[in-house]
């Protein structure tokens, strides 16, 4: 399965363009992380939201990708984002969970935050999705 989905996220050309990396998968539960490069920051110097929901809602399709069936594909049916804080530091890494794993749809959630130079880390976007198997 982990493989299945790591093959998956490679054939992904936003993320590649991106710069994004699958760090983690799990039953339920996947991290996609990129960095802030000026190339995806805004007006503001800061990490444009486009950039945010494109990682976030990867990470939630490939959680609920996690407990469908080997061989599956998944796409989203709906995606809600709450922009909570600037994103500024040096990297974004988001955190998706499945909330409710059905037949045909699986709610996902997703905690967005930044990392600074120092390691710390601050939340800057929560986002919740369904994904259904394609």
């Amino acid at each position: 399965m982990e493989q299945s989905i790591r093959d998956s996220f490679d054939r992904q050309a936003l993320m590649r363009t991106l710069g994004a990396s699958l760090d983690e998968v799990a039953q339920g539960r996947t991290v996609i992380s990129m960095p802030i490069s000026p190339s995806v920051t805004q007006q503001h110097g800061v990490a444009h939201a486009g950039a945010t929901f494109a990682i976030g809602d990867s990470a939630c399709g490939y959680a609920a990708l996690t407990l469908m069936p080997t061989g599956s594909e998944v796409m989203t049916v709906e995606m809600k984002i709450n922009l909570i804080a600037p994103a500024t530091g040096t990297r974004l890494i988001a955190i998706g969970e499945v909330i409710k794993s059905g037949r045909r749809l699986s709610v996902t959630r997703c905690t967005v935050q930044t990392e600074a130079e120092d390691g710390s880390r601050k939340d800057v976007a929560i986002l919740q999705g369904t994904m259904i198997p394609v």
